[in-house]
């Protein structure tokens, strides 16, 4: 039901139309709409039709959704499945086993990402998109099947880690991807609140797979719980995958890449593959904004989402399902403030918004941590509150963001590069690295200071990046 909720609050076409200019207005450059199914386009000016542009925020959502509906999943049930998938006798030896599953995912999205952003780039955002939802749906959907260690053997394990990296492997083309498929339809001055919809797909995928996992848990024995009951959340993403597929099939490709597509026609040229060196050393400038901005959205990202109800269990001794809740109220709290940060970013700008979210982090990471140490519901309600509220900084910023920072001809292809890359080497290895220095140094306010010096890094990549609220994306017409 969570899910479904990317098709009852995305804004309909009455008010979608709130973009699409009176043909009273007296303009030489924009043509009224002939055809709901295929918006004009011209030089100068770019319309979209607004039923296509509430397609496209969904289609591209529920990718996101189904990634993190994993991803919630996964990380709720990883207790259950070290015992399905690994061999018995040390419960720290099949968790750490899973997890490495887990992480293996993270080591191939650079390489989706390399295979994938390019070929968006060359044969268009759709087909790409409809690929990787595919993928996506498959792998997980695989692990669903997975026959048990018991029954198997070493097979189980084996194949449990092909899943994933086939997981890790589309996740690579997902979200640069569906951000920049967002972008290129969304007229420039809503193009914030849009993007962030598909943010709003994370949490609602995360809340919906943690969710069903934890009702799952309090429903089953444990019995049941390890004989099938697991293999249920996973077998949910076949049917979500098969919608998701159904939406991103019947989508045009967006007006941006169509008119890249239509100048090289003109010229009577065939559109050429981008080589990878111009992806990344004629967009070196930019992919280390892209990193730099990435690295702080990342690391708060999953230091909350990931990495806090562990360290409430494991290093504050606190009441796991207690923890978990309070994570789950959180998500609830951004999903609700989401889309009117996104309309936050339209009016006064992706910059501050974005800056205001690293300030925040740098001031009040430390006096969150130490009211989320004080131990009480309220005290970590309170602190997990203000960070999530941070968070909703990047989340309802950063997808429309990140695609302007790249021209078309390259956007889908050095996004994924930037993106995957920095989530690689700083996100996703957040709670393996805080976990760590807590070991080494024994400072339980370690995750504090690893969020203020990403919000450093983040406010450099502010300081350098070119405000695009309101404004055409590098390389495409304006689009109202």
């Amino acid at each position: 039901m969570l899910l479904w909720s990317l098709f009852v609050l995305v804004p309909d076409e009455r008010q979608a139309r709130e973009v699409l200019p009176s043909t009273a207005v007296a303009d030489r450059h924009v043509r009224p709409v002939p055809e709901p199914a295929k918006p004009p386009t011209s030089p100068d000016v770019t319309v979209t039709d607004p039923a296509l542009v509430r397609r496209a925020v969904k289609a591209a959502a529920l990718g996101n959704a189904m990634e993190w509906f994993d991803f919630g999943v996964y990380s709720y049930i990883a207790v259950t499945l070290g015992k399905v998938f690994f061999p018995s006798g040390n419960p720290t030896a099949q968790l750490l086993s899973t997890f490495g599953a887990f992480a293996a995912a993270f080591l191939v999205r650079p390489l989706g990402g390399m295979v994938f952003g390019p070929l968006g780039d060359r044969v268009g955002r759709q087909k790409v998109l409809a690929l990787t939802m595919i993928m996506m749906a498959a792998g997980t959907f695989a692990i669903g099947l997975i026959p048990s260690y018991g029954a198997i053997g070493v097979g189980a394990p084996l194949l449990l880690l092909a899943a994933r990296l086939v997981q890790g492997f589309s996740t690579g083309g997902e979200y640069a991807g569906a951000s920049t498929f967002i972008a290129e339809y969304a007229p420039d001055k809503r193009r914030g609140f849009l993007g962030s919809w598909l943010e709003f797909g994370t949490l609602a995928g995360y809340i919906g797979g943690a969710g069903l996992v934890t009702l799952m848990t309090a429903l089953l024995s444990d019995d049941a719980l390890l004989s099938w009951g697991w293999r249920v959340p996973f077998l949910i993403a076949g049917p979500m995958g098969i919608v998701g597929l159904y939406l991103r099939m019947r989508l045009e490709e967006t007006p941006a890449f169509a008119a890249e597509v239509e100048k090289a026609e003109a010229a009577h040229a065939a559109r050429r593959k981008v080589p990878l060196r111009e992806m990344v050393v004629g967009q070196w400038k930019a992919l280390l904004l892209c990193v730099g901005l990435v690295l702080v959205f990342n690391v708060t990202d999953y230091m909350l989402l990931s990495y806090m109800p562990s360290y409430l269990t494991s290093e504050l001794k606190y009441d796991e399902t207690h923890g978990l809740l309070v994570v789950l109220g959180v998500m609830a709290l951004m999903m609700i403030v989401q889309p009117f940060a996104g309309a936050l970013t339209d009016r006064v700008g992706r910059r501050p918004v974005i800056a205001a979210g690293c300030a925040g982090f740098l001031v009040l990471s430390v006096p969150a941590l130490l009211l989320i140490r004080e131990g009480s519901l309220g005290a970590v309600a309170l602190g997990m509150g203000a960070l999530g509220l941070l968070l909703v900084c990047f989340t309802a910023a950063m997808p429309s963001a990140l695609p302007a920072l790249f021209p078309t001809r390259v956007r889908y292809g050095s996004l994924s590069i930037g993106f995957n890359v920095s989530v690689s080497l700083f996100g996703g290895t957040t709670p393996l690295v805080v976990t760590a220095l807590i070991g080494v140094t024994g400072n339980m306010m370690m995750p504090a200071y690893y969020m203020m010096a990403a919000a450093v890094i983040g406010g450099v990549a502010v300081w350098y990046m070119a405000e695009s609220a309101g404004r055409p994306l590098p390389g495409s017409a304006p689009a109202s």
